[in-house]
Parts: C-alpha cells; structure tokens; sequence
C-alpha cells in the first residue's frame, strides 16, 4: 500500500521532473538569446510584485527555481514536499495551488512561460512561508482586541535568505520551534485520529451527576470518559469511585473545580465533539504562530492566559510562580486585549486615576444622579488641586468636556490596592493588586475593566525585585509600610504577553482545555 508520505514525495519528485525537461527543451535556445529574453521576462512578471520584484533585480534577475542546475531542483523538490505537508501545520494546502505549479510546469512552451513559473514558485513560496512562520490571520482584522502584533518578515528578506541556504533546513525552521507548537502538532494528529471515532453517546445534559448514583446517565458518563480515556473500561453502572477520580481528572484539564460532580457546566464540557476540541488546536497553533518572534519570549516573561484566568512567571520554560487572576469583564467595553509588551517598573501604593472610558461610562452618570457619590475619589482641576464638588453643575458635561481628573488616593481601599505592575501601553491596561479579593475564588474571574487583578502581587513583586537586590521582602514592605506612593524601576525589563489560548499544553500531563469566555 502506499503511504500518504509516498505519495507527497513522488508528487514532488514528478514536478522536478517535469521542470528539469522544460528546463532541458528551452536550454536548446541560443544562450545570449535565452538569458537576455528570460531576464526581460522574468522583470516583465515580477513587476507587479514589489518585494518579488526586489529580490529579482538585486540578483539581476538570476532565477532560483527554474535553473537547470542541481540547487533550484532541489529547491522545487523541498518546497513541494513542504507544501504537500502543510496539512500537518492545520494550513489548507489547496492555498499554495501546488497542482497549480504542476500544471503551469507542463505548459511551459517558452522563456516567457519559464519566467511567469519562476515567479509564481516565488509568490507561493512567500504564502507558504508566511502563513507557516507567523500565521494565515491578522489579529486585529477579526477582533479589534486581538492587537497582537505579528511579527512579519521582509518577503524580499525571506527570498534572499532562502536563495542562499539548504532548502531542507531552511523550510524546516520556518514554523516555530517552541515545545508548545510541537505538542499542539501532535495533539492535533491525535485527535484527528479521534474524529474519525468519536467518542460515542452524549451525556444527557439538564440533570447534575453525583458520586452514589446509578442509572442511563451514570453509563453515558462512564462510557463517554472510557472513550476520551480519561478512565479504564469498567462494567459498573454507579457512580463509584473510579468514575469520580475520572470526573476529578477531566475538570482539572477543563479548568473547572475538581469536585466530582458531573453538573451543568461539567457535561457541557464532556459533551464537547472531537471536532470542536480539534478546532481549538487549530486555533492555538496559528496563534502560537503570531508570537514565532525570532528573539523568542524572553527567557523570563510574565505569561497570563486570558481564558486559564492565571499569571505566571516563566524562567527558561519552568513555571517559578503561578497566581490566580481576574480578567475584564465579558461586555464588550471591558474585555482585556491580547497583546505583548515590556514590563518597566513596578508602582508601590498607587493611586487610581479613572480612565476616561470609566468616567464617562461608570462614574459621571453617578455624579449627575449625586454629586456626591463615590466619595473616595477626588475631583482634581488643571492646576493640580483638589475642588469641592459643591460647585459642580454635572449636568452641562460629559465624557469629552469633563474639565477635571478623577482620582483615588492610595490607600488599602483603592481599587489598584497597593500595587501596580507597569509594562507601558497604548491599552493602559496593567496588572494590580485589589481589594476585592473574594472573585478570586470563583472558577470564572472576568469582572475587571481591562486590567489583569492578581491574588498574590507581593509575591510576584518580591520575585521581580530579587533579581537586583539582596532582601526584596523587607526593602518591598517597607514601602508599603510608609504610605508614600513610590515608583521602583526594574534594572531589567520583563516580556508581558497576555494570551488567549482555549488549549495549551503542559510538560506533563493532558491537554489543557478551556471555555471561549470571550
């Protein structure tokens, strides 16, 4: 039987074939005649093309496909076998055209058609290369609070670069090379395995299932675990402890509270097709592939999954500190961005200044309602001072007129708590202490304004500042102890990348899976 690997290589292999005998018929022409009219050609189809275009006039218009010697057949060899394999990346390889090239190599009857080839071999490429490197999507063109930015390469960069390196290797570096993306891969050729099964029967939703039960619902339930192998095959039809374990084990991969019981939310989750499961993996690995920088994440990066609600702190891919987090709320106004950027510096007791978003939306319909409502925050006008409220006609303003800045003063009431952790950006968004500390027991915490709340920033604050100086517990208590707000700097700043990633990946253990929240 022939294998689908056999296939893409003889696929491969017959294109090469077919252009080294294009290759051989146009060589008949006379030289000087051939290579002056090839490189008219070649210019005349490159032109619409502007960094095609490029790369060609700066090797004077030299082709790196279509040439007779060795070198551009293996470059047409590699870059089939490596279009044919796309699939394995979740990319379509119906968008790289590869019959396409096949065809247009058959019709090859002149230097013209030669040159039209050699470009087209370029154009897929740089598809190809992109879409494998940094991803087929851009972020913000499908939500404006995607505004990660993808890290592109230059297109005549990348031609350049693979003109003068072993094709095999080079194509091979392009995907990114984290552990993450490479269990993502695997994960998704083993549940496209799964799809094909399936996972049988679906729990009957509506009822919550308890350890000590017995019936239809209890063997749907086991049946539907035993197939996601989540237990060992079992005869009972109780409720019995393995079935809990089972049910424990599946919460915990799904973010949910591992106590056992099969309710609402837990069945929801087990009755979620292979299919869906799949189509996140789909969606992790092109958004691994947004963040394939070639400086990669920083040896130590602050790490918070949006969807996982937690903050972590990442030093050469070990997980050193873990804290529960609270995330913006679902309303579209308040839902936090995925983004990168460099954390500078930390603010010991912070006072807030309202956003104007906030104000407008939050704070001065309550004004207008009573002037003296929210009593903690201060009215501060363009001269710095503070002004009495008294005086106010909150009527006659709104959110582009309002004259004064709105501010809390620090204090252990203030909605920042007593401190901040500032990695500058346009979204002013930042992670802070809070005083509401009792969301961070619920299993979903969205219910911030954009800002990323954490459950234990004095320790995430001691870590940060034990890089530069020797008893950061008693130089950071001390600062909280004196009440002054005080800006301490990072001698070296840290990569924040806030994510949204429904499956990822552990060293040990399953998949992780989450809910789309947003």
């Amino acid at each position: 039987m022939v294998s689908v690997m056999d296939m893409r290589r003889m696929g491969a292999l017959w294109a090469a074939f077919v252009v080294s005998a294009a290759v051989m018929v146009l060589s008949a022409l006379p030289a000087a005649a051939q290579s002056m009219a090839f490189k008219q050609a070649l210019a005349e189809a490159a032109a619409s093309d502007a960094d095609i275009a490029e790369f060609y006039r700066g090797n004077g218009y030299t082709p790196i496909w279509t040439g007779s010697g060795n070198r551009d057949r293996t470059r047409r060899q590699e870059f089939l076998k490596a279009v044919d394999a796309a699939g394995d990346h979740a990319l379509p390889v119906g968008r790289y055209n590869p019959d396409l090239i096949r065809t247009n190599i058959r019709a090859v009857r002149s230097e013209a058609d030669l040159a039209r080839l050699e470009v087209e071999f370029s154009r897929l490429f740089l598809r190809y290369a992109r879409d494998v490197q940094t991803g087929i999507v851009t972020p913000s063109r499908i939500d404006r609070d995607m505004v990660r930015q993808v890290p592109l390469r230059s297109r005549a960069g990348l031609l350049r670069a693979f003109s003068q390196s072993t094709p095999r290797a080079f194509l091979r570096a392009l995907p990114p090379g984290s552990d993450e993306y490479a269990a993502l891969m695997k994960e998704k050729m083993r549940l496209e395995r799964e799809v094909g099964r399936g996972w049988g029967q679906q729990v009957p939703a509506g009822n919550t299932i308890r350890p000590g039960d017995s019936g239809a619902a209890v063997v749907a339930l086991r049946n539907r675990l035993i197939a996601m192998d989540y237990m060992n095959r079992s005869a009972s039809q109780t409720y019995d402890a393995n079935l809990q374990r089972a049910v424990q084990l599946f919460q915990q991969n799904h973010g949910l509270t591992p106590d056992g019981v099969a309710g609402p939310a837990t069945l929801g989750e087990i009755n979620t097709s292979p299919q869906t499961r799949l189509s996140q993996i789909v969606v992790a690995m092109e958004r691994e592939r947004w963040m394939n920088h070639p400086d990669g994440r920083g040896s130590r990066h602050i790490w918070v999954n949006l969807t996982d609600f937690r903050t972590q702190v990442v030093d050469n891919g070990r997980v050193v500190f873990e804290t529960r987090s609270v995330i913006g709320a679902r309303n579209d106004d308040k839902q936090t961005p995925e983004f990168s950027d460099m954390m500078t510096y930390l603010e010991v007791n912070p006072d807030w200044t309202v956003p104007r978003s906030i104000l407008g939306r939050d704070y001065l319909p309550l004004f207008k309602q009573n002037p003296h409502a929210a009593r903690y925050l201060q009215l501060i006008n363009s001269r710095g001072q503070v002004v009495s409220r008294d005086s106010i006609d909150f009527s006659q303003y709104t959110e582009r007129n309002f004259p004064f800045t709105v501010r809390q003063p620090p204090s252990e009431a203030n909605a920042l708590g007593l401190v901040k952790f500032m990695f500058p950006n346009p979204h002013a968004i930042y992670l802070h202490d809070t005083p509401a500390k009792n969301l961070f027991a619920r299993e979903v915490r969205a219910y911030s304004s954009g800002c990323i709340r954490l459950n234990d920033p004095f320790e995430l604050a001691y870590l940060l500042l034990g890089r530069q100086m020797s008893n950061p517990e008693a130089y950071f208590d001390g600062l909280i102890a004196s009440g002054r707000q005080t800006r301490v700097d990072l001698a070296t700043p840290v990569p924040v990348h806030l994510v949204y990633r429904t499956a990822f990946t552990e060293p040990r253990g399953r998949v992780q899976f989450r809910r789309d929240i947003y």
